[in-house]
């Protein structure tokens, strides 16, 4: 489910910014861009999001600024100076150079004096970090939960529709079996000029009648569509479960098609298997 959220957190020293997005994924995947320095608490970044959100892809950005966030040292090379010094005393003994060695040449040498600038760690920082975390991503389910009342009332139309097509199916299954018993009575009478032999008649009805049976598939896919109302109202992830719930229904659906020889049935079928795959869209959005 798509989202987003913000977070601003500021000290005397430094100050933190936050920001969460979150597309429509099947599975958690949380991708952090945040300082070096940051990166000994990107596990309990994820922990902080995790405890909020159970499914999509989320993307997060940690921007720092403000003083102490670094200090700056000077190194000094002292074995490379005074190897240098003597060789300069040195050059001039041998030499007579009659220039003496200047502090100048040395503050400018980047051999001997080197300014290095560490990122500090900071405990201050962290807990900053991890509040602005928090916040930003609480600030992103809210936006999550006014899309997901909207995405529930969908699913609620879908499911209806849905059981209206079964209902329908439901109340053709019965002229199945006696569209085809008229058809095959009439094909008999055609070819025996109108002697029927009964019992070959019914045998054939019968074996047609047991094949075409929709009646187990019909009171499964009533079982699966109570189900998904129930689920859809529970107040936690319920992404996979409905996801599973569809898989199965389109499996019930398709086999009321293969063995439904009725046209009705099969335009029935066609409108199921669209409305499925709707809900199937919207059920990836879903934790």
């Amino acid at each position: 489910m798509t989202g987003y959220g913000s977070s601003k957190k500021d000290s005397t020293r430094f100050g933190v910014f936050v920001e969460i997005k979150s597309v429509n994924h099947r599975f958690s995947e949380i991708n952090i861009r945040m300082p070096r320095q940051l990166m000994k608490i990107d596990d309990k970044i994820k922990k902080v999001i995790n405890k909020f959100i159970n499914r999509g892809r989320v993307e997060v950005f940690v921007t720092l600024d403000g003083d102490g966030l670094t200090h700056k040292s000077l190194h000094i090379d002292w074995n490379l100076l005074d190897d240098y010094y003597q060789f300069i005393n040195t050059l001039k003994q041998k030499y007579n150079f009659p220039d003496d060695i200047q502090l100048r040449d040395i503050l400018m040498n980047e051999d001997f004096l080197e300014i290095v600038e560490k990122e500090d760690e900071n405990e201050e920082i962290y807990q900053l970090v991890l509040e602005a975390v928090e916040e930003a991503v609480q600030n992103l389910k809210a936006m999550r939960e006014v899309e997901g009342k909207e995405l529930f009332q969908d699913l609620s139309d879908q499911i209806k529709h849905f059981s209206q097509r079964i209902l329908y199916i439901k109340e053709l299954a019965p002229l199945v079996v006696e569209q085809y018993q008229t058809k095959l009575q009439k094909r008999m009478n055609d070819l025996s000029d109108g002697i029927i032999d009964e019992a070959r008649l019914m045998t054939e009805i019968g074996i047609f009648a047991e094949k075409a049976d929709i009646n187990e598939e019909i009171t499964r896919l009533e079982s699966h569509v109570a189900q998904f109302k129930d689920t859809i109202l529970l107040q936690e992830p319920i992404g996979r479960k409905l996801d599973f719930m569809i898989q199965e229904m389109n499996r019930e659906v398709n086999t009321i098609g293969s063995k439904a020889n009725h046209s009705k049935i099969s335009s029935y079928v066609v409108d199921m298997k669209t409305i499925l795959e709707k809900i199937r869209e919207q059920v990836q959005n879903i934790e």
